[in-house]
């Protein structure tokens, strides 16, 4: 059996480190690869030693939210100018660190000038960078109002956009929560998707405390030919290092 591999969110993984020991703690755990959320406030040339010491590639990172209640600016009638200001500085911030992916969060908000606005923000970031853009739908018990709430509705901003570096966010979690039957959904929108994350149903725990199976996860994912890391974007209970028995049974179902 081909092994999968692993990304670990430092948005919520080993959070009570400073981002570059995080990056460290990651790798000393055995992930693949790391990803983030909002990692501005740390120097640069901070994270580019601790990615280039472990080898470790940075995934993705996330535009900012913007002010309280925002969760993103990019759908936001009137607001393209911090939008687009905040696209940049991820943008510039990527290319700093050679992350991979930015995920532009679009905010709450609804109706006709929202989805108008949100597409003309994404061209612009999509024509700014050969980077991946990610979008990314949130479920509404998590993140009620916000724009983006179905992967259907994602499928049809891709199509809109026509850019060929403008992604799906497939995170297993929100789909679960949202609109259920997560392997059928992913394999009918897999030629649309740049990354793929999890956590557990419903609490966003540990995903080997999840209503959602997933080894048969892992495993759906491994048979549709995915070879890119898993980003585990989980919310452990306690101490990061005591939530990685998932991990290792991975690897251990990996050798066989």
């Amino acid at each position: 059996m081909s092994a999968l591999k692993f990304s670990a969110n430092l948005g919520f993984l080993w959070k009570d480190l400073p981002l570059p020991e995080a990056i460290r703690a990651a790798h000393a755990a055995g992930f693949d690869a790391v990803e983030c959320h909002w990692p501005y406030a740390v120097p640069e040339d901070e994270l580019r030693a601790a990615l280039s010491e472990t080898a470790l590639p940075m995934l993705g990172l996330n535009t900012r939210i913007g002010g309280d209640g925002d969760i993103g600016l990019s759908a936001l009638p009137g607001r393209a100018v911090e939008a687009r200001g905040a696209i940049d500085e991820a943008i510039d911030y990527a290319d700093a660190i050679d992350a991979q992916a930015i995920h532009v969060m679009a905010g709450r908000a609804a109706g006709a000038a929202a989805a108008e606005q949100f597409a003309d923000n994404l061209r612009y970031a999509c024509a700014q960078t050969r980077r991946t853009i990610l979008i990314e739908p949130l479920n509404r018990h998590d993140a009620p109002g916000y724009f983006l709430s179905s992967t259907d509705q994602a499928r049809q901003v891709i199509e809109t956009v026509a850019a060929p570096n403008l992604k799906l966010m497939f995170d297993c979690y929100h789909v679960a929560r949202s609109e259920g039957d997560v392997t059928t959904r992913l394999r009918h929108l897999l030629p649309f998707v740049g990354h793929i994350q999890f956590a557990g149903v419903p609490g966003r725990g540990n995903p080997d405390e999840s209503e959602l199976h997933h080894p048969t996860v892992f495993a759906a994912i491994r048979a549709m030919g995915w070879t890119r890391p898993l980003g585990a974007e989980y919310r452990p209970a306690g101490a990061t290092e005591d939530s990685l028995d998932w991990l290792a049974a991975e690897r251990r179902a990996a050798i066989g």
